[in-house]
């Protein structure tokens, strides 16, 4: 079990989410005023999937309408799927960790072109 709260760093400011649920294979973080999510959830069946997922809502300008302001969501996830044999934990996280340290090398540079969709 994760501990209670979670956080997360978002533009140098940590963002503190208390545990708001808990089910048997999910957990769920949420800052008081909703503009941080953290959800955690596992399914084990023919294989082991296992997805975490930061969801963030805000209030900005529109940008169709400068004067009028509109709500925006975002979120990013990471999910994992492997057999439920073949491979050890300390196996998925060194895959795990490789792809992370992939994602973020040279001060972030794939994930900067990533998100503006090079490919």
């Amino acid at each position: 079990m994760f501990t209670d709260p979670q956080s997360v760093t978002s533009n140098a400011v940590a963002q503190s989410m208390p545990r708001l649920g808990q089910g048997l294979n999910a957990g769920l973080f949420q800052k008081d005023d909703g503009s941080y999510k953290l959800s955690i959830n596992h399914q084990n069946n023919q294989r082991n999937r296992r997805v975490v997922r930061l969801d963030n809502y805000k209030v900005a300008t529109d940008p169709l309408v400068p004067a009028v302001n509109a709500p925006f969501r975002g979120a990013v996830w990471l999910a994992t799927d492997f057999p439920k044999v073949g491979y050890t934990i300390a196996e998925q996280a060194l895959l795990t960790n490789g792809f992370l340290a992939y994602l973020s090398a040279s001060s972030y540079a794939f994930m900067t072109k990533f998100l503006g969709g090079e490919s």
